[in-house]
């Protein structure tokens, strides 16, 4: 009786094991067929070109971007986006690369190869089944328009491109020289839905839709001109004639006001900066209507639910703050760009203030895809704040470069540190003054903090931290350079304003004691 009943208790037990074996297996096949028929994780990605934090219509009444405000109250508005170079070639490679200039090896917008190993992240998607597409401006590297690996499409020209075609303005199209026929903004986004037209919807796809605009010079479209009158746009203080610049400007800040990138010689011309920017607003008008058409597309073709819709800006520009204008300095209106994300259940009308940097793209879009990162990135995955999560251990601070250019010789070397509230920035190869400024008590810049005793601590702190940072992501401390073609632009206007003064702090009669005791 004994032995029957074991015998019975073991062929329950095997009983209950193969049902569970069953389950799992069951479960598993269910599971993997539920995956198999969930809708792909698509991202459309839009770049514009100098598009400041705040040229968005519900942050500015001198601009009118309907569709971008749309996009925001129906996405997650990142107000505290930054770019790691304000360039447009070194922000290009690092959104591509989730890497530092320093790492990826474009640190300029003269011709430069990537560095050895650097991958893109479009190159992951395709590897794991994405259709993929690039339509618009590349300008890394050699400036070429040849179609570039981790594309299945691609559409580009060479350079910055032009707004209006010419008798040689051409599009590379798969390797094929076309005529460009029409306004760039409109062909491009014509260019991107045929593509979206045409691709298989039950495979993952990822657009990139890179705008010419709103690079200089401005040209908006014939139907957009005349729209933002130049009368009614305010410019910075600094833009005025006469203007008194703080006491501990740096020296090659009021020399630059006089120079290709100042407002007393912009670009070596009379430019009037109101209309100037009138034609900036203007321009973006049409860049607004190309992401109304996408989206519109997005929902005839059904599939607007499972996309992910980013726009952005690759750097900022300056229209007269500090003197100065268009970018690469560390200034807030030269680092920090407009972010909007919508689609795929996030929810409306949100906002991140974490800072989150260009960086951090490819990491947020490989997660978002389900692809893993085959390279080092030194961003992360911003995808939890745009669900609405906490984040404890985001970034408190980040590093700034900008390397100088033999082109645009007013503008030094520049390495920054910024966190919530302080900025240090501080100038390679230039006998001059650093800057230090608290963000909260002062946002536009203007008092400088360095040197003064009570705040001696806290700038050689952040000093250590900043370079520790270039050499945490992978940096050496070097400066790379490009091979010199000639002076660069380096006229002033006779009649402007002549070579500044160095910075009274750093004049001494000889008898000081700290020309025998240094102190920084």
């Amino acid at each position: 009786m004994n032995g029957a009943r074991s015998i019975q208790v073991a062929r329950q037990a095997s009983l209950a094991v193969g049902l569970s074996i069953l389950f799992l297996q069951v479960s598993s096949v269910a599971e993997a067929s539920e995956a198999a028929s969930a809708p792909p994780h698509n991202v459309v990605f839009i770049l514009t070109d100098d598009q400041r934090y705040d040229e968005l219509g519900f942050l500015n009444d001198e601009v009118t971007t309907p569709q971008l405000d749309q996009l925001a109250a129906e996405g997650v508005h990142v107000r505290n986006s930054f770019v790691t170079t304000s360039l447009c070639s070194p922000s290009r490679a690092s959104i591509l690369s989730g890497q530092y200039a320093h790492a990826h090896g474009i640190v300029d917008n003269l011709e430069r190869d990537t560095a050895p190993g650097t991958v893109f992240f479009p190159e992951m998607l395709q590897a794991a089944g994405y259709q993929t597409a690039f339509i618009g401006k590349w300008h890394l590297g050699r400036h070429e328009d040849t179609p570039q690996p981790g594309f299945d499409r691609w559409v580009s020209f060479a350079g910055q491109g032009v707004y209006y075609p010419g008798a040689d303005s051409t599009l590379n199209v798969d390797g094929e020289r076309v005529p460009q026929k029409g306004y760039i903004t409109d062909e491009l986004t014509d260019y991107a839905l045929d593509w979206l037209g045409s691709i298989d919807r039950d495979r993952g796809f990822f657009l990139y839709l890179s705008h010419k605009a709103v690079h200089a010079d401005f040209l908006p479209a014939e139907r957009h001109r005349g729209q933002h009158p130049s009368g009614e746009i305010n410019l910075p203080r600094a833009a005025a004639s006469g203007y008194q610049y703080p006491e501990g400007t740096p020296m090659w800040v009021r020399n630059q006001r006089n120079s290709w990138h100042g407002v007393e010689f912009p670009y070596h011309s009379d430019l009037d900066l109101r209309e100037y920017r009138q034609r900036y607003h203007e321009a973006l008008m049409a860049v607004d209507e190309s992401l109304g058409r996408v989206r519109e597309a997005l929902s005839e073709l059904g599939l607007a639910d499972n996309t992910l819709v980013v726009f952005m800006g690759d750097n900022g520009f300056l229209f007269g703050e500090h003197g100065l204008i268009d970018k690469r300095n560390a200034y807030e209106e030269s680092m920090r760009v407009p972010l909007i994300v919508q689609g795929a259940g996030l929810p409306a009308g949100a906002t991140v203030d974490d800072m989150v940097l260009n960086i951090d793209i490819a990491p947020t879009l490989l997660e978002w895809t389900g692809t893993e990162p085959t390279t080092t990135m030194h961003g992360r995955s911003f995808l939890p704040q745009l669900r609405g999560e906490s984040v404890n251990n985001w970034r408190t601070e980040f590093l700034y470069e900008y390397f100088w250019e033999w082109v645009f010789p007013h503008t030094p070397t520049t390495f920054a540190l910024r966190t919530d509230r302080y900025k240090l920035i501080q100038y390679h190869g230039i006998w001059d003054t650093d800057e230090l400024y608290d963000l909260h008590a002062d946002p536009a810049e203007q008092v400088n903090l360095i040197g003064r005793p009570e705040y001696r601590d806290l700038a050689q702190s952040m000093r250590e931290r900043l370079f520790r940072s270039i050499r945490e992501t992978d940096g050496t401390p070097s400066v790379p350079f490009t091979m010199k073609r000639g002076p660069g632009l380096h006229y002033r206007r006779a009649s402007g304003s002549h070579a500044a003064p160095f910075p009274g702090k750093l004049l001494r009669t000889g008898h000081e004691d700290d020309l025998e005791h240094y102190t920084d």
